[in-house]
């Protein structure tokens, strides 16, 4: 990376719907999100599931390393379309969340 890029932490924190296969969902997106470095800009991702069982809890936490200005390359990506396409109905609410790195 240049020097004095300015970099961030792009969180996507979801609450499945009650009925979703939390399970599969989360299988299914790491295998869609393998690829996420190829994306110009995007360095790496994190997924992470929540470990605490309650109601009032999330379920899962994506967090997308990446230059500041590479989130509208992202939020165009076709991996990005396809994360809304075949995980939004299965989402019931969703936080997003950017942050320096």
């Amino acid at each position: 990376s240049v020097k004095g890029e300015q970099k961030m932490i792009h969180h996507i924190i979801v609450k499945w719907n009650s009925d979703a296969d939390k399970k599969a969902l989360y299988e299914k997106e790491c295998a869609l999100y393998a690829d996420t470095a190829k994306i110009s800009g995007v360095h790496r991702v994190d997924i992470k599931e929540n470990v605490t069982p309650r109601d009032n809890r999330y379920d899962l936490m994506i967090a997308l390393y990446m230059d500041n200005d590479a989130l509208t390359v992202w939020d165009n990506s076709e991996l990005h379309l396809k994360w809304k396409s075949d995980f939004g109905g299965f989402i019931e609410k969703k936080c997003i969340f950017d942050c320096d790195e």
